[in-house]
């Protein structure tokens, strides 16, 4: 039996969907399905406006511009993360300065924030790992005391909240990824939250190539022109079209995928009474989405080794994030706030479960088993 890391789901109607883009004859973007999947993003988040993007990356990008991120201004965020969380504000001559994640959760600790903060500093990146949330009260109270802006990298988090607030609309902006891997995917997209009602007419300009075309198609101005700096950050048509079918199952795929990771969950007890691995801490304010389930081994090489010994055995498994602090580009264009242990331990021993919409128990059950027996 071969068992994939992820499979993408699909309802089944997407297609439908997509006939109907092209029956209505607009296939470049801000046609109706987007509009459909934006006013659905704002209600289920209770954002101020919603903003469909080619990609999570993208979504980041938009909002270093946003917020006016200039050369030598410092960004504090964990090294715990993807690239584009640094990558988005190094592309406008910022500095990441990457802070150290609790042990529990594996997001950036808040305890360690304001020690970190300088003159330079604008901006907090919290990245809510695995769609479980960041300690947000605490970092908006740091953020408030010290004038700066918060970001949510929620590209894990559709879906999830923190003391019933969902993941991306907290903080002044929040980004979401739509990536095959995530819980509701168009194959590549994202989305722009802006909880900030002042940035919304300059987030239609910059994701319109910096030009003022959004107001033009409302009839607002009997032209469009260039007015800022912008890029191309507006998804075509047929993804949206597809991603708003995925969104009218949001509910659905959450549940099946919290059952899936429930029952790793029940099936690796033994294993963490025994100590032979750690499983996932959901702390009792955050609702997560059962984005991935993960475990951490007693060390890299025990990691390493089951790693391998599933492979052998038909289930894939990955590791994730090498710290960006570790990596060459994150020497060049960004610095370490403090010794980032726990970052180093973590991304050493964790080891990422195959979970799906469709994986079944009988495969589930087979994964512990072979855990069990390699440990």
């Amino acid at each position: 039996m071969s068992i994939p890391f992820n499979r993408p789901y699909i309802t089944g109607k997407e297609l439908e969907n997509i006939m109907q883009a092209h029956r209505n004859g607009r296939l470049a973007g801000d046609g109706q399905f987007t509009k459909d999947c934006e006013t659905w993003l704002e209600t289920a988040t209770g954002c101020h406006r919603a903003m469909l993007t080619n990609s999570c990356t993208a979504a980041l990008e938009m909002s270093a511009l946003l917020l006016d991120v200039q050369a030598s201004d410092e960004i504090i965020m964990p090294s715990y993360t993807f690239v584009s969380t640094a990558n988005a504000f190094v592309l406008r001559g910022a500095i990441p300065v990457f802070v150290d994640i609790r042990n529990d959760t594996l997001n950036l600790d808040e305890r360690l924030i304001e020690a970190a903060i300088t003159d330079k500093t604008k901006v907090i990146v919290v990245v809510h790992y695995a769609g479980v949330a960041c300690e947000m009260d605490a970092i908006l109270a740091i953020a408030k005391r010290h004038g700066l802006r918060v970001i949510e990298d929620a590209a894990q988090g559709i879906m999830a909240s923190y003391k019933g607030r969902p993941l991306g609309s907290i903080g002044d902006m929040g980004t979401l990824s739509f990536h095959e891997t995530k819980n509701i995917h168009c194959g590549e997209g994202g989305a722009l939250l802006i909880n900030t009602p002042g940035y919304r007419q300059l987030a239609e300009i910059i994701r319109e190539k910096g030009t003022d075309r959004s107001r033009f198609y409302r009839g607002e101005v009997d032209k469009y022109t260039w007015q800022s700096v912008g890029s191309s950050y507006l998804p075509g048509e047929l993804l949206a079209a597809f991603l708003y079918e995925q969104m009218q199952s949001a509910q659905a795929i959450t549940d099946m995928r919290l059952t899936v990771w429930e029952r790793y969950h029940a099936a690796l007890e033994p294993l963490e009474s025994q100590g032979k691995l750690r499983r996932p801490i959901i702390p009792a304010e955050c609702a997560h989405n059962a984005h991935m389930y993960y475990i951490l081994l007693n060390d890299e090489s025990t990691r390493d080794r089951t790693m391998a010994k599933l492979k052998a055995a038909g289930i894939m498994s990955v590791i994730h994030y090498v710290p960006l602090h570790s990596a060459p580009a994150g020497k060049r264009f960004g610095r370490a706030h403090g010794a980032l242990a726990v970052t180093e331990d973590i991304s050493s021993r964790i080891l990422r479960l195959p979970l799906w919409v469709g994986i079944s128990g009988e495969s589930q059950e087979l994964i512990a088993a072979k855990l069990a027996a390699i440990l």
